[in-house]
């Protein structure tokens, strides 16, 4: 049966986004098998625009991870507006005209994006797809949108005007030119679906890691933890600033550093803010939520970021088995809690490690 999925906040629980992306990573580790480390499989896919690696320890069976390809590859024809068949670009379509039937995990994403989107107030909203079509934010290809090409646009930015009716398992997008855009959430929600699947399937430990958005099954086969890596903003991709321990948990980073062009030698970044129309500007160069679902850490990631250090931290604390570290760019990493901190072994000599106090 599948887990109901609940965003754990106060009454309940911003952009919406850009392409299935985030930045945290699973340290590396031999490939090579030992006498004393315990047997895995492991396979690589190019899937969701990225290389999706899928590490199961204890196991022999290479179907496990054929079927995780298999089931990321079905997520994805329902859930990405870039594919012409998927719910997302039937939705689109008929914008203005029509509801849309669409499949349960389609219902299942949209009611969570329009949850985060009202518990952010906007800053998350499922409904930013012609702001982050009008940026076309492609490494290195970009375009810096006019002022008159933001007026045009942010009138069709409004969550209010996605009518989800999860009974009837219809979609409907109120506004003629209207795009609902999931890319914040959906690949969080897709590990969580590959992780039930594996664990349904007896799986006990391993490393779903898509693109840099890893999700832990357990710990490792000796009961110890995996240590995750933190993606150092200024370094190659694979760099880290340090390393956390986990199990049984996801690691999530939205960043200014990932996905951006330069013009006149200025950087924009992917991270746009709805209220702006622009890449959102503050203190942070990147922010990495621990959580229990992948689906959460994703979407928390890009709204924290966007709310910026203070606000960001608030809203963490309030949240329920949640964690964050927030690394700013005077070169700090601050943790929500005494307890990650703890969890947490530097590799550099230049950040400022603390935990936030108010």
């Amino acid at each position: 049966m599948r887990q109901k999925r609940m965003i754990q906040a106060m009454g309940l629980i911003l952009w919406a986004a850009i392409g299935f992306t985030a930045c945290a990573q699973a340290e590396p580790v031999p490939t090579a098998e030992t006498p004393s480390k315990p047997a895995y499989i492991e396979d690589h896919a190019f899937q969701l625009d990225t290389i999706v690696t899928i590490k199961l320890y204890g196991e022999e069976d290479a179907g496990l991870i054929t079927d995780s390809f298999s089931r990321i590859d079905q997520l994805e024809k329902i859930l990405s507006v870039h594919l012409e068949e998927s719910d997302l670009a039937k939705v689109r379509d008929q914008a203005g005209k029509a509801a849309v039937s669409v499949e349960a995990e389609t219902i299942e994403v949209m009611e969570a994006a329009l949850q985060y989107a009202e518990f952010s107030q906007g800053r998350f909203d499922p409904t930013a797809g012609p702001l982050i079509d009008l940026w076309g934010i492609d490494p290195p290809e970009g375009h810096v949108a006019t002022e008159d090409e933001l007026d045009a646009v942010q009138p069709l930015i409004d969550y209010r005007k996605l009518i989800v009716d999860g009974e009837n398992k219809t979609v409907f997008l109120q506004d003629e030119k209207m795009i609902a855009n999931l890319g914040a959430i959906a690949k969080g929600y897709i590990a969580d679906e590959v992780k039930e699947q594996l664990m349904d399937a007896g799986v006990t430990s391993g490393i779903i890691n898509l693109g840099g958005n890893v999700l832990l099954i357990g710990g490792k086969p000796d009961g110890s933890d995996f240590r995750i890596g933190v993606q150092d903003p200024d370094s190659l991709r694979g760099e880290y600033l340090g390393v956390v321990s986990l199990q049984d948990e996801s690691i999530v980073t939205s960043g200014d550093y990932e996905r951006y062009f330069e013009v006149d030698g200025k950087r924009y970044h992917h991270i746009l803010d709805p209220f702006t129309g622009f890449p959102a500007e503050n203190e942070l160069r990147s922010v990495s939520i621990i959580s229990p679902k992948s689906s959460d850490g994703d979407a928390l990631s890009t709204t924290c970021f966007l709310m910026g250090l203070d606000e960001g931290i608030r809203l963490i604390r309030a949240l329920p088995e949640i964690d964050a570290i927030f690394v700013t760019k005077d070169d700090r990493m601050i943790f929500s809690s005494q307890e990650l901190l703890d969890r947490y072994v530097s590799t550099n000599e230049v950040m400022e490690e603390l935990v936030y106090a108010e």
